[in-house]
């Protein structure tokens, strides 16, 4: 009985010896391991890939799309339709799976596409609604924007529904509307695309793009606004 009784006792302490042993190793200097090194070689991206603006300000990540948009008339109004606020480059449509109250900037619930066919007759009518409004809202008195001229991601929503970039096509047929209702020379905006512009990934992967962000980032520090 009393071997019965000193072995039980052995193998709880040795348990909760192992117990405290992991919960340092595994709790506490792992987590704080990995932490300094993403800290230190990887610091910006440890920290969510922040983008900050002239005044030091963190107002988004690099890689989180966000819209541009006019305040609503009534906030509480959700049947009232958001209006794009034409003073600034505007990303891709969010089209995703669902609206939602807590994440405003970028109307989203949940990452993802809704998975329409080509010939579904809502995407149709989305997609064309979305190049006659680009057509429109791009036009100005000096620069006439063609259907043709319209890139694809326009009027499409990506796979995410988060895109941070957009073509630097789609970035182009804005400057001059950018430029004319920020009161700037069209060379100057035209100038912050091109700098903006980032080209395929190891020079082969993937699309040349712009970070709407970044560039709007940029552009408030230009404009002065």
């Amino acid at each position: 009985m009393n071997n019965s009784v000193s072995s039980t006792v052995r193998l709880i302490g040795a348990g909760l010896r192992a117990l405290l042993v992991l919960t340092v190793i595994c709790g506490v200097v792992y987590p704080l391991a990995v932490t300094g090194i993403a800290q230190a070689l990887f610091n910006d991206k440890a920290n969510g890939s922040e983008i900050k603006d002239a005044s030091g300000r963190v107002v988004g990540s690099s890689l989180i799309g966000q819209t541009y948009d006019l305040p609503k008339h009534d906030p509480e109004d959700a049947e009232e339709a958001a209006k794009p606020d034409l003073r600034w480059f505007q990303p891709r449509p969010s089209n995703g799976l669902g609206g939602n109250s807590v994440n405003t900037q970028y109307s989203l619930v949940v990452s993802g596409a809704t998975n329409k066919a080509a010939d579904n007759p809502d995407l149709v009518k989305l997609v064309t609604d979305a190049k006659a409004a680009v057509v429109s809202d791009n036009s100005t008195a000096t620069y006439e924007v063609r259907p043709e001229d319209v890139p694809a991601d326009a009027v499409t929503s990506s796979g995410s529904g988060l895109d941070p970039h957009i073509s630097p096509e789609y970035a182009r047929i804005q400057v001059h509307r950018v430029a004319e209702r920020n009161h700037l020379d069209v060379e100057q905006v035209d100038k912050l695309v091109k700098d903006h512009t980032s080209g395929r990934t190891l020079g082969f992967m993937g699309e040349p793009r712009v970070n709407v962000l970044e560039l709007n980032t940029a552009l408030k520090a230009l404009a002065g606004s």
